[in-house]
């Protein structure tokens, strides 16, 4: 069993979403979520930097961004598939560049959300 932990920004809507989903299909809780916004919650790295960029750790690799998606994908049987192919480094460089163009748009999907906007 794969052993992964997300940290999430608690305080944005689109993430409570994902998570809120990806705790639904995690039906053998495979997959500790942690919520930035509790500040006695330990960091592996900056707050900040977690806040700014999605990420997971698995199996004690910490990973950001498109591959924290992969590894999270990896711990739920039915996305297993699309973290495996992640493992692969184009399809890898292909969902960065994708998360890369959701970041610039997240301020402003926030806002429609209903939520706070980072700079």
């Amino acid at each position: 069993m794969t052993n992964v932990t997300v940290w999430y920004d608690g305080n944005c809507p689109l993430c409570i979403r994902e998570i809120g989903l990806m705790r639904r299909l995690d039906r053998k809780n495979a997959i500790e979520f942690v919520d930035l916004t509790r500040f006695e919650t330990p960091c592996p790295v900056d707050r900040k930097l977690m806040m700014d960029r999605f990420h997971a750790s698995e199996n004690g690799t910490l990973h950001s961004g498109a591959a924290a998606f992969a590894a999270m994908w990896r711990a739920i049987p039915l996305l297993r598939p699309l973290g495996l192919a992640a493992r692969r480094p184009w399809v890898l460089n292909l969902l960065e560049r994708m998360y890369l163009i959701f970041l610039r748009w997240r301020p402003r999907l926030q806002k429609l959300a209903g939520g706070k906007v980072k700079s």
